[in-house]
């Protein structure tokens, strides 16, 4: 099936860095839902260039609940859900363009290659980003949203790849953790301080060591580093939510 038939849909915010990039990369798609929210920097001034792209502004309540909201706005059924800081490759793009699409219990998921400051780490992940919206879509976390996948669903693994800019500024790593662990902790607790600790400890430890990106230098140490802050900041807010109550 033509990729005519499949919407991009990118929720973002402020994401001037890597947003043409990402959408350099989905020139052959006819159609790209970009969904902003309270988006303040020229990322909508950078996504007027691209005239497959149609700019729908909204407000954010929720990682899942707010892509689900965004991909209403496409044109076609099937979707491929992306981040303003991902790109595609055109190895990938002909590979999904020869695949079928008649069944609509398809999920197809992906490789996904992580970089940190512009280097490609040794973290990476499979993860679904094509789905039809008439048989399913995202969950409604707030935050480590998921396509939900249903007892029946057919899972294709494609064999090629795409990019994630996960960190393009040191000072991302700030900002995100702040907003991931606010949106992850609400309204929940955890009374054991040692969980604050171990949690920490496992997190670097994962990330430097079992994953490999020791022999990354000080990209691999800074990104366990990073790992383990997201680790403390979400447990010690779920520590002190605990307190309070």
């Amino acid at each position: 099936m033509s990729i005519k038939y499949i919407s991009v849909v990118i929720m973002a915010k402020n994401a001037q860095d890597t947003i043409r990039e990402s959408l350099e990369s989905l020139n052959d798609f006819s159609e790209v839902i970009l969904y902003l929210n309270n988006s303040i920097d020229k990322t909508e001034e950078i996504a007027q260039e691209y005239q497959n792209v149609k700019i729908i502004h909204g407000y954010f309540d929720g990682f899942g609940d707010t892509k689900r909201r965004a991909s209403t706005y496409s044109k076609n059924d099937w979707i491929l859900s992306l981040d303003s800081d991902e790109i595609l490759n055109s190895k990938l793009i002909v590979e999904i363009e020869k695949e079928e699409f008649s069944n609509i219990k398809k999920l197809f998921k992906i490789k996904r290659y992580n970089y940190f400051l512009g280097h490609k780490t040794e973290s990476s992940d499979y993860i679904i980003r094509i789905y039809n919206r008439k048989y399913t879509n995202f969950n409604n976390n707030s935050v480590h949203e998921k396509i939900i996948v249903p007892n029946d669903a057919e899972i294709v693994t494609l064999k090629n790849s795409f990019k994630h800019l996960n960190i393009t500024d040191i000072n991302q790593t700030l900002t995100k953790i702040i907003q991931y662990t606010d949106l992850g902790t609400e309204n929940k607790k955890s009374c054991l301080f040692s969980l604050v600790i171990l949690k920490s400890i496992f997190a670097f430890f994962k990330t430097y060591i079992i994953e490999g990106n020791i022999i990354h230098g000080w990209v691999g140490f800074a990104l366990a580093i990073n790992s383990a802050n997201k680790r403390y900041y979400k447990y010690i807010k779920l520590f002190l939510n605990c307190k309070k109550n």
